[in-house]
């Protein structure tokens, strides 16, 4: 429903930006930096219209490119994550038909800093024995 708005949109602009076009045909001057021409007015809001679209639609291609790259590094992200867990589960699973129980334990960012500091200290104090 969205895309046939957006197409009645387009269709109702096109039409006014022809009707303006055909009322002003009068030939008017035209400045280019090398030089200057006269051309129908006509002319002018026809090649601007659609240079005005062109330039919009390659930037919005461009964009949808680079969303469409995004996603695919976000699906690639997301399968490794879900290989992880997956193996992370099957290694619950044989840890609970093995009867294991681990202690229930919350590691927070800090005690896991703290507990990679004890480590490069006791590594650090057996370098100096």
């Amino acid at each position: 429903m969205k895309m046939q708005w957006l197409i009645l949109l387009a269709l109702i602009f096109a039409v006014i930006i022809a009707a303006f076009a055909v009322v002003n045909v009068d030939a008017v001057p035209v400045n280019y930096i090398f030089g200057e021409t006269e051309w129908p007015l006509i002319l002018v809001i026809l090649a601007s219209a659609l240079l005005g679209f062109l330039l919009s639609g390659v930037v919005a291609i461009a964009r949808g490119y680079s969303l469409q790259r995004k996603v695919k590094a976000l699906q690639k992200e997301m399968a490794v994550k879900e290989s992880l867990i997956a193996t992370q589960q099957n290694e619950i699973a044989e840890y609970q038909k093995a009867g294991v129980v681990p202690d229930a334990q919350v590691v927070t960012g800090e005690e896991k800093a703290a507990d990679e500091r004890q480590e490069t200290s006791g590594e650090d104090s057996r370098k100096t024995l």
